[in-house]
């Protein structure tokens, strides 16, 4: 096998490692992503770096040339990314999103055994009448959000990598990922060598590392006859028995992380300075559509920090550093389920134990790279408090450095502007006031909270509205919408019919050119539209 001559080189934008200091490596931004995609998979981390090794080593075994592989090599590290996009509607529909999705290692898909599976989740975590209850409104209602899950999370993912400048062999590769060898696949337009090769690789490799890690050789090669012809290329399921030994040999011993850094096919993809925050905003804006409740936040508190940290008169590299930082705080959000972050009631003491873990997953995600590592430490403490009473690990002020505090006391107040699934958003007067009160409790740094707000203050109020020919009313119906409410909430917050609301809906997705909530979502965080920054 050998790659095909219509793959483009990856040259275009790429500088030998080390020639520009300060530049950052795009394969160490997307491998820290994929640490908290392994998460929200109920994978141990390193799963899809693994994966990725395995990829790398089939595709050589194939013949494949070094530009071929290094299409390989990008789309097996993001063929996942868009599957926490509707962990809401998981949530919502089978209890726990990570729990629902920790399955799909289990049975061949699509089976029956499979569709028996995710039966069998329906309400979870409810009595038996919340079951019932759920498993109606999910015949009657729930259509749509489940309608095309994995071609839209297919498509998600190749979004990213589009805007993360990859070329288009990798983006076509990686919104191919889950099609099947036998065309049974999502979305369904592919079949056998239609498929690109680096997609039918990656996706092979997802799911012969996890039998490898949990039952050995004998596992891997029994699934790769299993599925031979069916969801795998059979001339590279043969492939991987003939020579399982050598593609699997030392992998429980290496360093994951280095070993893919280190494994990159050709030169190392580097990102300019600004195409780092550009990289980085993009997956903040698609981390935060993990929650309907967090669209926009990473954002919003990047502005912020920057802001805050002019007014307290910190030196450019600051500024940038706390952008950054600003934009990464929520990664480690991946690692928690839906079912606590969108949850209306009071948290369980274990539930608050998972929450409280979220600083730590971000710092453990970013920690083994040189160029993240330092926005790490700053992420950290963003949920410490300077009495002492945050987490993870109860610092106090003493320990907390200034980026950490600003940090820390722009997300609370962005936080207190947006909606949560237990309270609506506050003010911006209101959310003054509470940040200033809890700065005489001791929780913030005065001087802190006066340069968030003075950095608040003055932002340019803006009403971002018309993107794509939508009408004010549809911009408000588009925000609501994108926060997660149903079609009848959407009516009565806008003292209308459910017909007008829905009709609105209708108009929008045709604007737009979405089908479902999350296309949405997305579409009204990119245009400025959430979160809304009206006082």
């Amino acid at each position: 096998m050998r790659s095909s001559p219509q793959v483009r080189a990856i040259a275009y934008h790429r500088l030998p490692m080390g020639q520009e200091r300060g530049q950052v490596r795009l394969a160490e931004l997307v491998a820290a992503l994929s640490l908290g995609i392994d998460l929200g998979f109920g994978q141990p981390m390193e799963h899809v770096l693994r994966q990725c090794l395995i990829a790398l080593r089939i595709a050589e075994a194939a013949g494949l040339g070094v530009e071929a592989r290094g299409v390989v090599y990008y789309t097996a590290l993001l063929v996942n990314v868009g599957c926490h996009s509707d962990a809401h509607e998981q949530a919502k529909w089978f209890g726990d999103d990570i729990a629902m999705k920790s399955g799909k290692y289990a049975h061949p898909i699509p089976s029956l055994r499979g569709a028996a599976a995710m039966l069998r989740l329906v309400g979870a975590g409810r009595s038996p009448l919340g079951r019932l209850r759920v498993g109606m409104e999910l015949i009657v209602s729930g259509r749509r959000d489940l309608e095309g899950m994995i071609e839209r999370h297919a498509r998600l993912a190749q979004q990213l990598a589009t805007q993360l400048d990859l070329p288009p062999p990798i983006c076509a590769a990686v919104g191919a990922s889950y099609e099947q060898w036998d065309g049974q696949g999502w979305p369904g337009k592919l079949a056998g060598e239609a498929i690109p090769i680096a997609a039918r690789i990656a996706s092979m490799a997802e799911y012969l590392e996890v039998a490898q890690r949990e039952g050995g050789l004998a596992a891997a090669t029994q699934l790769a006859r299993e599925r031979s012809k069916k969801q795998f290329d059979p001339a590279l399921a043969d492939l991987v028995r003939a020579r399982a030994e050598r593609l699997f040999d030392g992998l429980d011993r290496l360093r994951a992380w280095d070993a893919v850094i280190a494994a990159e096919p050709a030169l190392a993809v580097m990102l300019s300075e600004d195409r780092f925050e550009a990289a980085l905003t993009a997956i903040a804006n698609f981390v935060d559509l993990k929650s309907p409740f967090t669209l926009g936040h990473s954002g919003a508190v990047s502005e912020l920090c920057a802001a805050a940290a002019r007014a307290l008169g910190l030196p450019p590299g600051d500024v940038a550093t706390l952008r950054r930082a600003g934009l990464v705080h929520g990664f480690g959000r991946l690692g928690v389920s839906n079912a606590i972050w969108d949850k209306p009631g009071p948290l369980g003491a274990g539930e608050w134990e998972r929450v409280r873990m979220h600083p730590y997953i971000t710092e453990r995600m970013l920690h083994q790279s040189s160029a993240l590592a330092p926005l790490g430490a700053i992420v950290v403490q963003h949920r410490e408090r300077m009495d002492g009473s945050g987490y993870p690990r109860g610092t106090p002020g003493a320990g907390l450095s200034l980026p950490a505090r600003i940090l820390g006391t722009v997300d609370a107040y962005q936080a207190m502007r947006e909606p949560r699934p237990h309270r609506p958003a506050h003010s911006a007067d209101a959310a003054a006031r509470l940040l200033r009160a809890e700065a005489r409790a001791g929780k913030f740094a005065g001087e802190v909270v006066e340069a968030v707000l003075e950095g608040a203050g003055h932002r340019a109020r803006r009403r971002p509205e018309g993107p794509g020919g939508l009408t004010a009313r549809e911009v408000e119906v588009l925000r609501l919408l994108a926060r997660g409410l149903p079609t009848k909430a959407i009516a009565d917050a806008l003292s209308v019919s459910p017909k007008t609301a829905g009709n609105h809906i209708e108009h929008i997705y045709a604007k737009i050119d979405a089908n479902n909530r999350v296309s949405a979502s997305l579409f009204a965080v990119q245009h400025g539209l959430l979160p809304e920054d009206d006082g």
